[in-house]
């Protein structure tokens, strides 16, 4: 009786469960994972190396498709790049565009935090709803907004300058750096708090110093998030901006390098390209914040 008693209990013990193990056999990974993988990579990376190849083919080889391929620069040159950066204004376009993302970033940083830590942590009556409401200002469409946006721009005096931008764009980015803010602060435990508040500490010190510190993958999400649609906004830079000088990336690559009917292909693709670096680049170093911050904010 107690052999099959051990029996039955090391039957119980086994682990029957399938798992990963459907993986085991090589055709069905490669249909299941590395076929998927490969189409996603192609897709993801394809518009990279179409505007690389674009910028490196000197201007008779972009039309002529009968005798040099689509797909690579027969004989690459440096020419359009070099229009790009010292025959036109770019360096200055990109140069704005840093200001302008980065100081809308931080403005809308810190108003984020101030509204997601009132919202979650303070649990002041209908604050639930107030958070609804706050992200449902972030699904107007900007179209709509910038014709008022204008009227205060003007009477402010700021028109065609880069604080227009700046002080515009957190319309748009503190909704939903507030909405992933709150559910960031949501995984945080309440009982750290408590416990602070029983020591005698502040909200300002609990904020500054216990919740900011653990928040800090939300932090790098929601300033990857904003420096990014700042960096890609068109509508605004293009009704707010008139001159040159004062223009970002978006729109000064397309209406400085688009004279009519004429499209500088290649300067226009070089443009695109350096223009997207930064972003490619500050998501590869911060990609497991991100991940960590996305992650927490929809936890319940």
């Amino acid at each position: 009786m107690a052999v099959a008693a051990e029996t039955e209990s090391r039957k119980a013990l086994v682990d029957e469960s399938v798992g990963m193990t459907y993986l085991d056999r090589l055709p069905r990974r490669l249909v299941v994972l590395y076929l998927p993988l490969a189409v996603f990579t192609f897709v993801l990376l394809f518009p990279f190396y179409w505007m690389t190849v674009t910028a490196l083919k000197p201007n008779h080889e972009m039309t002529d498709f009968n005798n040099y391929s689509p797909f690579w620069p027969s004989s690459p040159t440096f020419d359009h790049i070099r229009y790009l950066l010292f025959q036109t204004s770019y360096p200055g376009w990109l140069w704005n565009t840093m200001l302008v993302a980065i100081g809308a970033t931080i403005l809308s940083l810190v108003a984020s935090v101030f509204a997601a830590y009132a919202i979650e942590r303070i649990r002041f009556a209908g604050s639930r709803y107030m958070g609804l409401a706050i992200f449902g200002a972030y699904l107007v469409p900007p179209s709509i907004l910038f014709i008022p946006l204008a009227v205060m721009i003007f009477g402010f005096g700021i028109y065609d300058s880069k604080l227009a931008l700046i002080f515009t764009y957190p319309t748009f980015l503190i909704p939903f750096c507030t909405w992933l803010l709150m559910g960031y602060f949501r995984s945080i435990p309440y009982e750290l708090e408590e416990c602070a508040l029983v020591d005698g500490a502040t909200r300002w010190q609990i904020l500054m110093q216990i919740l900011l510190p653990l928040a800090v993958p939300g932090l790098i999400s929601a300033g990857i998030f904003a420096f990014t649609l700042s960096w890609n906004e068109f509508i605004y830079a293009l009704t707010f901006i008139q001159s040159s000088e004062n223009k970002t990336v978006p729109v000064g690559v397309l209406t400085e390098l688009v004279r009519g009917d004429v499209y500088e292909w290649g300067a226009l693709m070089a443009g695109a390209l350096l223009g997207s670096l930064p972003v490619v680049l500050l998501y590869s170093f911060f990609v497991d914040y991100y991940v960590s911050s996305m992650t927490g904010a929809v936890k319940e």
